[in-house]
């Protein structure tokens, strides 16, 4: 029986000449999530920004009027009230942080279902206090902070000097683009957000150790080879594994993303988006970037091309 091929083994696909393509698209994209973030900044959700999510589903019967639910919020006078369509007729109606802590958030409820009782269930009501609220962003940027940290110091131990630049470079870049989607689609920024931009960056680590393994072990092997071919070699001997691994990982988020539900959907766009963006980088962000370093083995790199036995690609 013939095995599935979704890549070709015996490849000899130049990457390294589209880094002149990759390497200004991805700086001016992360120059734009910077200046995007900087003034328009993120969606924070309720967790973040505190106050009153409630969802409503139209009762048998009903026909859901998002432009009537928005006046009808509007007019309690608590403020300027998000109101958005979230399929299958449910809306979601997310009214901001009141004075008077938590007996303002109860008068928010009580004037909520007294107008929206009669024609809608309450499918989920979220209330989140100016305290808590606070303590989430804090602990939530901690977290965030360390393991990021942590990964780059792993990063720096785990590689020679010039490999492990290439690796956080990488690994920074696909934070920032991450967050750049979220500031474009307006995608509502949580905790399950975080959890979304650490799980990327673990699948980031993962798919740039494999490269960098490869090129580590072929700089030993072929001390004589230039530096762009042995890195085109690296890529194109592990390219059946990451296009298998981003597939497989994809087709499991699309799932996710068409029948998961609202409540994990901004998780799983984010997360089929990271998989493309980690694959990306691994191939035209960090890898090219060892050229611009000065990668070298064995102390020098000749131009002189490597006669050796070229090495089978991996599984």
């Amino acid at each position: 029986m013939r095995l599935l091929r979704l890549w070709p083994d015996e490849s000899h696909f130049d990457f390294m000449r589209l880094r002149r393509l990759s390497f200004p698209l991805s700086a001016f994209i992360s120059v734009a999530t910077v200046v995007l973030f900087l003034q328009i900044g993120l969606n924070f959700g309720i967790d973040f920004k505190g106050g009153t999510l409630v969802e409503l589903r139209p009762k048998p019967g009903v026909t859901s009027d998002v432009g009537s639910v928005r006046h009808t919020a509007n007019e309690f006078g608590f403020g300027e009230t998000e109101v958005q369509e979230l399929g299958q007729g449910s809306i979601s109606v997310r009214f901001p942080l009141q004075a008077g802590g938590e007996t303002g958030q109860t008068l928010v409820m009580q004037k909520a279902h007294a107008a929206f009782d009669k024609d809608y269930a309450f499918d989920r009501v979220e209330t989140v206090g100016p305290r808590v609220s606070g303590e989430l962003v804090q602990s939530g940027t901690i977290g965030v902070v360390l393991s990021v940290v942590a990964v780059l110091l792993y990063l720096w131990f785990r590689f020679e000097r010039e490999l492990a630049l290439g690796a956080i470079v990488g690994t920074l870049h696909d934070i920032v683009i991450t967050v750049g989607l979220f500031v474009i689609t307006r995608i509502e920024f949580n905790m399950t957000s975080i959890a979304a931009i650490l799980t990327i960056v673990g699948y980031s680590l993962n798919e740039t150790v494999v490269v960098f393994d490869r090129t580590r072990e072929l700089m030993r092997r072929y001390k004589t080879m230039p530096t762009e071919q042995l890195l085109n070699l690296s890529i194109n001997s592990t390219m059946s594994r990451t296009v298998m691994t981003a597939m497989s990982t994809a087709l499991s988020l699309l799932a996710l993303v068409l029948f998961g539900g609202e409540a994990i959907k901004g998780f799983s766009v984010v997360m089929l988006a990271g998989v493309v963006i980690c694959t990306y980088s691994a191939i035209f962000v960090s890898t090219p970037f060892l050229i611009y370093i000065g990668l070298q083995a064995g102390g020098t790199r000749s131009q002189a091309r490597d006669t050796s036995t070229l090495p089978q690609a991996a599984e």
